[in-house]
């Protein structure tokens, strides 16, 4: 009984996927022409110019940023001093005392009060 040796011509080609094409070679290929040249100068410039773009939007970004971390921080100075404001009045009123800007603040209360039951 004699084996035909099989023919390993058909499977150089291939690789172990089955997907290369002939040759089996990757990468550039050799004597690339002079439009090709300028099509990859097209593209570098296009990438450069596209890196241009995302660090300008970085940077426009980072800015938001930053000015919405600085009106947070004035928000909560703010509230911080209101806050310091009425220990101070309570403080005052447990001893006995009317603090300073409380009968303004509670007049101006009653008028408010007075305005939304006329609308």
């Amino acid at each position: 009984m004699e084996v035909e040796p099989m023919c390993i011509a058909e499977n150089e080609t291939e690789g172990s996927r089955g997907d290369r094409k002939e040759g089996g070679k990757r990468g550039r290929k050799p004597g690339r022409k002079a439009s090709d040249k300028t099509d990859m100068k097209a593209k570098l410039e296009r990438s450069r110019q596209s890196a241009r773009e995302c660090r300008a939007r970085k940077k426009l970004r980072y800015q938001y940023l930053e000015e919405l971390v600085a009106d947070r921080e004035k928000a909560v100075l703010a509230l911080r001093r209101e806050l310091e404001m009425y220990r101070q009045w309570g403080q005052e009123l447990d001893a006995g005392r009317v603090p300073e800007g409380l009968q303004a603040m509670l007049e101006e209360l009653g008028s408010l009060k007075r305005e939304k039951v006329v609308n």
